[in-house]
C-alpha cells in the first residue's frame, strides 16, 4: 500500500498548482510604478473596490510581479485579473492599487502607503447598463453601458463608444505616488 501512497503524492502536489512568475507584460494588466516609496519598499498590488451583492473587495492574492525597471523609483508590474472579483459578484467597480506592504501580510491595510490612478475596472457578469456608483456622495463612475466581463473606464476622458472598453489585456495602467 505504501507505493500507491507515494505515487499519489506527486499528483496531489501537482493538483495544488504553483504560480508561475512571468514577465510583467505577460499578465493581463500591466504598467509602471513610479514615485518615492522610501527605502527598500515591499511593493505589492491589490484589486480593491465595491460590487454587488458582495460589498468590498481587497484582494492581493492574484498572480502578480513587480520588478525594478529603468532607474531609481521605477518599477514594472504585471497583475492577473480574476475571472470575476468574487464568485457571487454581478457587477462592480474596482482599481488595482500598489501599496508598500509594510507589515508583510500580503493584504492592503489602511495606513500603508498606496497609489492608484484614474482608470476604473468595471465588472459585469452579463453586460448592459450599469448605474452611477457613488461613495460618500461623490460620483466615482457615471452610469454607463459595459460589455460582459472586465471593462476599462478612464476618468480622464468623457464617456464614449470606446470609453469604457472591454478589457481583455490592459497595458499602460501606470501608478505613481
Amino acid at each position: 500500500m505504501r507505493p500507491a501512497v507515494l505515487l499519489l503524492l506527486p499528483l496531489t502536489l501537482a493538483a495544488c498548482g504553483s504560480r508561475e512568475v512571468k514577465a510583467p507584460d505577460a499578465y493581463n494588466l500591466s504598467g509602471t510604478i513610479g514615485g518615492d516609496w522610501g527605502e527598500n519598499p515591499h511593493l505589492r498590488l491589490a484589486l480593491v473596490g465595491v460590487g454587488f451583492p458582495s460589498a468590498v473587495t481587497n484582494d492581493g492574492n492574484q498572480p502578480q510581479n513587480v520588478v525594478p525597471s529603468g532607474g531609481p523609483n521605477t518599477w514594472a508590474f504585471g497583475f492577473d485579473l480574476p475571472d470575476a472579483p468574487t464568485l457571487a459578484t454581478v457587477a462592480g467597480v474596482y482599481q488595482v492599487v500598489v501599496y508598500n506592504d509594510t507589515n508583510n501580510t500580503g493584504t492592503y491595510n489602511v495606513g500603508e502607503p498606496f497609489a492608484r490612478n484614474r482608470q476604473w475596472l468595471v465588472y459585469s457578469l452579463l453586460g448592459g447598463d450599469i448605474p452611477a456608483v457613488k461613495v460618500n456622495g461623490e460620483e466615482i463612475t457615471p452610469a454607463m453601458t459595459v460589455k460582459r466581463g472586465w471593462n476599462l473606464y478612464n476618468r480622464n476622458f468623457p464617456l464614449s463608444d470606446s470609453n469604457p472598453s472591454p478589457a481583455a489585456k490592459i497595458t499602460g495602467y501606470d501608478l505613481s505616488r
